[in-house]
């Protein structure tokens, strides 16, 4: 669980960013620092932790098992993700001083799953940027969906969809905009 002193900071954080019109970035601060990704998969219960960028560069071997963790489950396959979705996971990590991994509901998928998804459920799309690798839907632990979704709002960047009866955040690197469910 987060703090109040923890909340009412990031939420200082928040209104700033918001005030300021600019996107929100905290890895533009300390480029040089590690980033590292505590992930947890709700499908396959699998977890990751990945330090992706030491030293101001990018680790592919410590990406590729991201994107492992991250891949359609159900067809068992894997894509390399765009890199700015793990940037903007670490940002909200960050953020929200996440103690547990913060939980991946769906990564990449496979063109079939997608299409089978949406056979169920008018919440998915028929062009999902899921099936190009540049969208993933997350909750925290101990995080409320609408305080992530406040936060990834301020981001300014992609998409962010809102999903508060199905427990997370949608994010994604198209163009900006947002939407709730």
């Amino acid at each position: 669980m987060i703090s109040r002193r923890q909340l009412l900071t990031n939420a200082a954080r928040l209104s700033a960013v918001a005030c300021s019109g600019a996107g929100f970035s905290l890895t533009a601060q300390s480029s040089e620092a590690d980033r590292t990704l505590r992930l947890y998969n709700i499908h396959t219960g699998e977890h990751v932790t990945s330090t992706f960028w030491s030293n101001g560069h990018y680790i592919d071997s410590e990406l590729q098992s991201l994107d492992l963790l991250v891949r359609d489950h159900r067809a068992n396959q894997a894509i390399a993700m765009q890199r700015e979705l793990y940037q903007r996971l670490f940002d909200l990590q960050q953020l929200f001083a996440a103690e547990q991994p913060m939980y991946i509901i769906s990564g990449y998928r496979a063109p079939h799953t997608n299409r089978s998804l949406r056979q169920g459920s008018s919440g998915v799309a028929e062009g999902s940027l899921h099936m190009q690798g540049k969208a993933i839907d997350i909750r925290i632990p101990g995080v409320s969906h609408r305080h992530l979704h406040q936060a990834a709002i301020a981001m300014r960047a992609g998409g962010v969809g809102y999903y508060p009866n199905d427990g997370f955040v949608h994010l994604d690197t198209g163009r900006v905009r947002r939407w709730t469910s």
